[in-house]
């Protein structure tokens, strides 16, 4: 990261925000400050679009309040979806990877989920963080004694547990031992995603640039988390979360305030619609999904 002065602020067409820690408070409310600051993007000509590793179904309560025109990347890119749900892209992984992830984590003591077409598995519903889980994404899990044919058509394999050395240790073995045939990171430091390779949050840049027709060098993307600076990584302007750690916010060219503090709508406002950068006037049809 470097100071404001430092870095020009590119033409930027699109904005592509993670959602927790990001987008909405540790409550999982959107602010009316964060509302408009989206309206303002679309009046300014910028479109909007979410990214998250919640499916699909866990962001549609977003879609009418951000008045969402763009697809939506749930599962970290694992599956993007138009404002009406309709499956546009889908990354599923392969049956004997799937199969791998969940002894592997659960060797590693750990809870694990499993997410297959629009089905949430648990094991337990008394499990660490399943309350908090539902409360967030608006639809109850479905418990199960044995994930059997769901992971033959996984999207996602979520490993749970509130022990942070054994979580960075499990996500470190994960990645050794699923190389490149999964996308194994922590999108909060007690979840560990595990999904298709080309399920990340740098794939959800380039498909995203695709679907909307707008070169990755106009979009900026803003998030809080590790798996976000892949999103930096493939962006023309990045955007850090006051609320994210030291390393994630090295990683941006701007760090805005928290999630605590209006850090979104902040960063909207000053590096955005300030700098009166966004598509010519007419184009805003970009904005809506394939």
């Amino acid at each position: 990261m470097t100071s404001d002065s430092q870095v020009p602020i590119p033409r930027i067409s699109a904005l592509i925000s993670d959602v927790d820690g990001t987008l909405v408070t540790e409550d999982k409310v959107l602010t009316d400050r964060t509302k408009a600051a989206v309206k303002a993007l679309d009046a300014a000509g910028i479109a909007f679009a979410i990214t998250s590793g919640r499916p699909p179904r866990g962001m549609a309560m977003l879609i009418e309040p951000l008045g969402l025109r763009t697809p939506v990347a749930g599962f970290n890119g694992g599956t993007f979806v138009k404002p009406d749900m309709t499956i546009l892209e889908e990354h599923v992984l392969a049956a004997d990877v799937a199969r791998r992830a969940v002894e592997l984590i659960l060797r590693h003591g750990l809870d694990v989920w499993v997410y297959s077409g629009e089905d949430w598995l648990i094991r337990d519903k008394a499990a660490p963080h399943v309350a908090r889980e539902q409360g967030t994404v608006k639809f109850p899990p479905i418990v199960v004694g044995d994930f059997g044919p769901a992971l033959d058509r996984a999207v996602k394999i979520v490993g749970i547990g509130d022990d942070l050395e054994r979580m960075a240790r499990c996500e470190k073995e994960a990645q050794g031992a699923l190389g490149a045939r999964a996308s194994a990171t922590c999108s909060q430091p007690y979840y560990l995603d595990v999904t298709h390779p080309d399920a990340n949050k740098g794939t959800v840049v380039t498909t995203l640039s695709k679907l909307l027709s707008i070169p990755c060098a106009e979009i900026a993307t803003i998030g809080d988390m590790p798996n976000d600076v892949l999103m930096f990584r493939n962006s023309g302007l990045s955007i850090a979360m006051g609320n994210a750690a030291p390393d994630v916010r090295a990683k941006a060219q701007f760090v805005t305030a928290s999630n605590r503090d209006e850090g979104f709508a902040e960063a909207v406002e000053r590096y955005l619609l300030k700098a009166g950068r966004g598509m010519p006037a007419g184009s805003a049809a970009r904005t809506s999904a394939p």
